[in-house]
């Protein structure tokens, strides 16, 4: 155990792993809550050798800050009606990669943690059990969710996302505008120098702050740079590669250069603003647009600060590709694993509450409603959540998804590299600068590549 902790941890060391907030993540904009690491050390050696002699434990280490509540809540009504013990710890956004590796050192490493795919696996396999066959493996409405290799499954995806441009449409009607106006990047950038031409007259800016504050960045280093990536791909015809050419940095810079000429903020602010920063400004009718993904729903529209009528996303236009038919940025990077090197009983336990979270009506409809997540497990509960929703529409109507291609970000050294060189370009805005951030996505992925391939 001992020697494959330390391998894993030199691995990490080396190529950190690409766990962004989405979520990003995913939905990393959020404070840890105050059940942090440590207490758990704390309190779990008694908990621990109490519920396994009881027929074992769970310990999930939970990637989503914006959805610690309903996890906790949805642990304890678990632990309520089977007497089996959870807990959920919650890595503060940024940190999931460095939590994970504090955690598994120690004698009650979790049962249950995530990766974010392929490049993201690499470091954690000889942690994670095979879980063909499993209950919830079974569950899966296709096995295109599953992380596999070697014929192993590795990891379960378990939850669907988008991302795009989320726009205040009150706002934008007040600026004389219509959604069914910004339908491609040269729409989008005369929309939002208009508006900021304008800025004094009207009360508000074009866009929230694009900061590069840790909570925030995994938006520009992760999922704008996913835009450029994904129109590589599809002009290669590749769906991963050891080196990025970066055929559409230009249009990269467009968009990089339209969110933050057209903020709430001047851009040599952006290194000290933050992801709680850009929302406030947006909640606060400070910002027409705001880069994030349907994990925002429940933060914009609790305590009925937005409704429905007044919120739209809209594809992340960077002027490639076809337009016209371009929808949402949708996928996932959230792999559920669990600890191959966990006690039996908690392995069991583990599978067991995992298997129960997306087949009951109780687990089924709190990761809809109130996690705001799309399932792909077969008893699923369609979620209430509009961003979803309108994804949905965006394809139906021929609109085609842009795929989630970060999972092949060679490293988090990479996207910490592009990210470093986004903020020094806003602040000072020469070509020499944007040359930096070019060699860093360029030449950062092709050493980074190297160094995690060995080569």
């Amino acid at each position: 155990m001992k020697k494959k902790l330390l391998s894993a941890l030199l691995s990490v060391a080396m190529v950190a792993t690409l766990l962004a907030g989405c979520g990003s993540s995913t939905g990393a904009a959020e404070e840890a809550p105050a059940n942090d690491a440590a207490a758990k050390e704390e309190a779990a050696p008694a908990e621990k050798e109490e519920a396994s002699a009881e027929g074992g434990s769970v310990y999930y280490l939970n990637f989503k800050p914006e959805q610690d509540e309903a996890w906790q809540n949805l642990a304890k009504a678990y632990t309520e009606a089977t007497g089996v013990e959870v807990t959920v710890v919650t890595a503060a956004s940024g940190e999931y990669e460095t939590t994970l590796m504090s955690e598994m050192g120690k004698s009650s490493a979790p049962t249950l943690f995530q990766v974010n795919g392929p490049v993201g696996l690499q470091n954690w396999k000889d942690y994670c059990l095979d879980l063909t066959g499993t209950d919830i493996y079974n569950e899966l409405t296709s096995d295109s969710f599953a992380l596999s290799e070697d014929g192993m499954v590795y990891g379960i995806g378990y939850v669907i996302e988008s991302y795009g441009i989320i726009a205040n449409k009150t706002l934008l009607a007040e600026a004389g505008y219509d959604v069914a106006d910004i339908n491609s990047f040269e729409a989008l950038k005369a929309c939002a120098e208009d508006i900021t031409a304008r800025k004094d007259e009207l009360g508000f800016g074009a866009f929230s702050s694009a900061g590069m504050d840790p909570s925030s960045d995994w938006r520009f280093k992760t999922h704008l740079a996913n835009l450029p990536i994904y129109f590589e791909y599809q002009a290669d015809g590749i769906s991963a590669t050891p080196a990025i050419k970066g055929s559409f940095l230009d249009n990269y810079r467009n968009i990089w250069d339209l969110y933050i000429n057209n903020s709430t903020c001047d851009p040599a602010e952006l290194s000290a603003k933050t992801g709680d920063d850009s929302r406030a400004e947006f909640l606060a009718g400070e910002a027409v647009f705001f880069q994030n993904g349907s994990w925002e729903y429940g933060s914009l529209t609790a305590d009925g600060a937005f409704t429905d009528e007044d919120l739209v996303m809209l594809p992340i236009y960077i002027g490639a590709g076809d337009e016209a038919n371009q929808g949402l940025c949708t996928g996932t990077e959230n792999y559920w694993c669990v600890n191959s090197q966990a006690e039996e009983a908690d392995i069991q336990a583990t599978l067991a509450f995992m298997n129960w979270c997306v087949t009951s009506e109780e687990g089924t409809t709190a990761m809809a409603n109130d996690m705001g997540f799309v399932i792909p497990f077969k008893k699923a509960v369609e979620s209430p959540n509009l961003f979803v929703k309108q994804d949905t529409e965006y394809t139906a109507a021929g609109k085609k998804p842009v795929s989630w291609n970060f999972t092949t970000m060679p490293s988090e050294e990479w996207k910490n590299g592009v990210g470093s060189a986004l903020t020094a370009y806003a602040a000072d805005q020469t070509d020499a600068n944007w040359d930096a951030v070019v060699a860093a996505f360029v030449d950062g992925w092709a050493s980074e590549y190297a160094l995690a391939n060995g080569q």
